[in-house]
């Protein structure tokens, strides 16, 4: 594999934390027990297979929702893959043009496949064989973004050196889903088409992704990020529907389950991750994906769901859950999402997880699914298609947010009162998907965003290479954090909190964010906690510091959508259409306070224009030190102002 590739996969992939060998599926089932519990693949039938199988499996609403989607589809022009398109992402940084039609030659395939594979009429099958074909016919199945730029004329993918990212995974996945689902069809119209999935997929996956010390993803002395469980998900799904030799196919499966196995050793013991709850559904999601289809393709036989660390890595989510559409969003999360209800319900039944369940069924029945087969992991879609049914027959069960939680492995405190909901962390600045944010922190009010995370913008040509940290949402000064002598926290797993204690009994969290700052800030200790009381109804920050020497200027900076108003000394008062006033007591003989909005001028802010809501500003509050001193305490303190 050429050196920029390998360098552009490891860099961009991998965190750095303690990796605990636990190899949960290697250890229980070694190759040769794989090779006896797996069903054969003529035998293996984990969905239907004729449109009278599907129509008793599926509600009549679903099966024309499907309908009309593959309708949609098959009414679309297929648009082409250029040279031009490709090159894009080195000549502007713009990777959405691309990703655009490749995502959607997938997400139209399924729909495509799923109709007629619930319809059976055969009025589908031309626009899926010629789907099918345009996307064998592409030079690389995953996007620019990931060929690698570092080498001198690239930007285009280079045929001869196959690699395996997420989309090219994905690629694999969807194109064996369609072979499943209507092969069949597919033999009628040429008996070539099933032989050119396979030999794609063989080439492009199942070839390259066996290669020693190739990838990140699948190095055991790193903790593994989504890439890893995405990846293997897909693999599986591709080998157990397209490798007809048995004995192949075990050693595929058995690589692919060896592979899951580095995420999940990654994971502490809370099951937590630093890369958020958005990126949850595409990590610990996958895990499940990838479980689910172990369990089906073994007739059962082949499942951890008992195991702790599962169960763990499944309540995160649910854990971080603020309300409505809101999650806590440090790092590249998103702060809105619609999650994902009958996939949570269904691992729920899996680990019988009550509380799992019911987050699913709330998730459902609050935000539905309003395209049946409408994203990635899509195996996961085609499940969903068949969980409708059940969680539309269960009783109304209300769920009850976690009132507390506090994860150690990545540091992150989660609590809420009767009206205020606080979430902070500690950590440090090389996580996955990593901001400049130790020690940053959220505040919402009776479910609604009042200090904020801005969360990530658009994905372009800067946001995974060497200027990541001139976007201004991944540095420190852009969090509600100090800035301290003119300088922000700096990245690199050197840049931490140090000596982190959470503190149950008064649901507060305290850290020294000293060491997260380069020397030129002149820190010596900057202690802070973080604390709830719900006996007084507030979030209190606490801070006490000491410096080499009398500081030029402290700032802290606060982020908020609300309307600020700063009239009052001592008082901040900030007003949202949808939440109660809230306000923020301060000594106004120390700080001297002025607003700011953050303008979104680039191609890396657009998703800030809708990310929030459409027509939210984002604003920078601005609290500056009168007389900075070498050593001081302050505090600030959140209330409702009624």
């Amino acid at each position: 594999m050429k050196p920029y590739l390998l360098l552009f996969l490891l860099s961009s992939l991998l965190s750095t934390a303690q990796v605990v060998p636990r190899n949960l599926l290697q250890k229980n089932y070694p190759l040769e027990t794989v090779q006896h519990l797996l069903i054969p693949l003529d035998q293996w039938t984990p969905y239907p297979k004729t449109p009278e199988t599907w129509q008793k499996a599926i509600t009549d609403s679903v099966r024309s929702g499907l309908i009309q989607r593959g309708e949609v589809a098959a009414a679309k022009p297929l648009l082409p893959l250029t040279a031009t398109l490709t090159l894009e992402y080195v000549r502007t940084a713009n990777r959405t043009h691309y990703e655009e039609i490749t995502f959607n030659r997938r997400h139209d395939l399924l729909d495509l496949t799923m109709a007629e594979a619930v319809e059976g009429k055969g009025r589908f099958t031309d626009a899926i064989v010629n789907m099918v074909w345009a996307i064998c016919e592409e030079s690389y199945w995953g996007i620019p973004a990931h060929i690698g730029t570092q080498k001198a004329g690239s930007g285009l993918p280079d045929v001869e050196e196959r690699t395996v990212d997420l989309f090219a995974a994905e690629t694999a996945a969807v194109l064996a889903l369609t072979d499943y689902l209507v092969g069949g069809q597919l033999d009628k119209v040429s008996p070539l088409i099933r032989k050119r999935i396979y030999h794609e997929t063989n080439i492009r996956l199942f070839e390259p992704i066996q290669v020693p010390n190739r990838y990140g993803y699948l190095r055991k002395d790193v903790k593994a990020n989504n890439w890893n469980s995405w990846i293997m998900s897909n693999w599986m799904t591709a080998t157990l529907f397209l490798e007809r030799n048995e004995q192949r196919r075990a050693q595929m499966l058995h690589a692919a389950m060896s592979g899951l196995d580095l995420y999940l050793n990654g994971l502490g013991e809370d099951g937590g991750t630093d890369e958020g709850p958005m990126y949850w559904f595409a990590a610990g999601g996958c895990v499940f994906d990838a479980l689910e289809t172990l369990e089906s393709a073994s007739g059962g036989k082949i499942n951890i769901y008992d195991q702790p660390i599962i169960r763990n890595m499944a309540s995160y989510v649910y854990k971080m859950h603020i309300a409505n559409a809101y999650f806590v969003d440090f790092a590249d999360a998103d702060p809105m999402l619609r999650p994902d209800g009958l996939m949570l319900y269904r691992f729920g039944e899996k680990i019988k997880d009550d509380t799992l369940k019911q987050f699913g069924a709330w998730g459902f029945r609050t935000f539905g699914i309003t395209r049946v087969i409408n994203s990635f992991q899509r195996q996961r879609q085609v499940w969903n298609v068949l969980t409708v049914k059940a969680v539309q027959e269960i009783p109304n069960a209300s769920f009850t947010n976690v009132p507390e939680v506090w994860f150690p492995d990545v540091q992150v405190m989660a609590a809420r009162s009767k009206t205020l909901f606080v979430a902070t962390h500690a950590g440090h600045n090389a996580e996955s998907h990593n901001h400049n944010d130790v020690g940053d922190f959220i505040v919402y009010a009776k479910g609604e965003p009042v200090i904020i995370d801005a969360g990530r913008g658009t994905y372009t040509a800067n946001t995974f290479s060497g200027r990541r940290y001139k976007l201004w949402f991944t540095q420190s000064q852009y969090h509600n954090l100090p800035i301290i002598n003119g300088y922000g926290q700096k990245d690199g797993l050197a840049y931490t909190a140090k000596n982190v204690t959470y503190r149950k009994n008064e649901t507060s969290l305290k850290m020294d964010l000293a060491a997260a700052y380069p020397k030129e800030a002149g820190l010596r200790n900057w202690w802070r906690t973080v604390q709830l009381n719900r006996k007084k109804e507030t979030v209190e920050i606490r801070e006490e510091y000491e410096l080499e020497k009398t500081p030029q200027n402290l700032t802290q900076i606060f982020l908020t959508l609300s309307q600020v108003n700063v009239s009052t000394p001592g008082t901040v008062t900030f007003e949202g259409p949808n939440h109660p006033s809230v306000k923020l007591s301060y000594d106004a003989k120390r700080w001297k306070v002025r607003t700011e909005p953050v303008a979104l001028g680039t191609p890396d802010d657009e998703a800030f224009k809708t990310s929030w809501g459409t027509g939210k500003t984002i604003q920078r509050v601005l609290f500056e030190q009168m007389n900075p001193v070498t050593k001081g305490k302050h505090r600030f303190v959140f209330s409702l102002a009624n």
